[in-house]
Formats: structure tokens, C-alpha cells, sequence
């Protein structure tokens, strides 16, 4: 694993100074569908496959997830999740996790 910054809590909030159990784990192996990379001549139908939308440049969609609505840019993903729920992933991520399933 690589160095991991160490984020300042917000104004108002004290460091936290107990020791808490960090473990490792391992994604579980599941299948997800994803649509990408977007680009301005597929945007459009990805929004309609996640229900969502599609700026005027089609360089970006609008994508409703459970945390409210998030951006996805040309050459992110969206993945459908083991739940039904749509989220965007940027590509070098999308790359680092996931794998295409033979057809």
C-alpha cells in the first residue's frame, strides 16, 4: 500500500487520540454492469441507462445515486452496483478493480 495522507479534522472537531483495530480486506469477487468509458457520442445513452441526465456539451452526466446526484466526466464509468444503485468511476480506478467478464 502507498503513503496515505493525513487529513486535518474539520474546525470544531478534535483529533481523535484512541487507537482503533485497522484490518485488511479483500473485495469479495462480484459481477457489476458498467457503461463507459463516456464520451460526447455515448453520454447521452448512458445517462438514460442510470436515469439520469446530460449537459448541453454531452461531455458529463448527471447521475442519481444514493449519497444525491454526482458528475461523471468524458472517460469515467458508471457502474450499476450489486444493489441496483449507479455510481461514477474514474478510469484509473474503473481499471485497477475491475476486469471485463467473458461474453
Amino acid at each position: 500500500a502507498g503513503p496515505h495522507r493525513q487529513r486535518a479534522p474539520p474546525r470544531g472537531w478534535g483529533a481523535a487520540v484512541m487507537a482503533v483495530p485497522v484490518a485488511q480486506y479483500r473485495k469479495k469477487p462480484v459481477v457489476i454492469e458498467a457503461a463507459g468509458p463516456i464520451t460526447v457520442d455515448c453520454a447521452a445513452g448512458i445517462a438514460a441507462w442510470c436515469g439520469g441526465g446530460v449537459n448541453l456539451r454531452r461531455d458529463a452526466v448527471a447521475i442519481p445515486t444514493l449519497e444525491g446526484t454526482m458528475i461523471a466526466s468524458v472517460g469515467d464509468y458508471v457502474i450499476r452496483g450489486v444493489a441496483g444503485e449507479f455510481y461514477p468511476c474514474k478510469p484509473d480506478i474503473f481499471a485497477a478493480t475491475y476486469e471485463e467478464v467473458p461474453a
